[in-house]
């Protein structure tokens, strides 16, 4: 692959910030699909990026109340990020990612 996965990320009008900190290489696939593995959990994630949106969201979470439920895919509209997870959407301003977060 050519470049970080961050610099995809930028070339697809989405926030680095979607993808932890310390990703240190990836495999993006000729139809667009990326997948990487988080070191500290030994846990694979990927999905299949376009420009403005991820789609095929695997591998990422997001915790609503008391439970952690599966992505299905990340949509950027303007300045806000919707994000897919299961029968709901959610969606946050894009300036909540700015950097890359770190993993514990």
């Amino acid at each position: 692959a050519t470049g970080t996965v961050y610099d995809i990320l930028a070339k697809t009008n989405l926030p680095r910030g979607l993808i932890p900190k310390g990703v240190r290489s990836y495999d993006l696939k000729p139809d667009g699909k990326v997948e990487k593995y988080k070191f500290q959990f030994a846990s694979t994630f990927g999905g299949i990026i376009h420009d403005g949106s991820i789609t095929e969201v695997y591998g990422v979470n997001l915790q609503v109340k008391f439970a952690w439920l599966g992505v299905n895919q990340v949509v950027r509209a303007g300045s806000q990020l919707t994000f897919h997870v299961q029968t709901f959407t959610q969606s946050f301003p894009v300036s909540n990612f700015p950097v890359s977060p770190s993993c514990s």
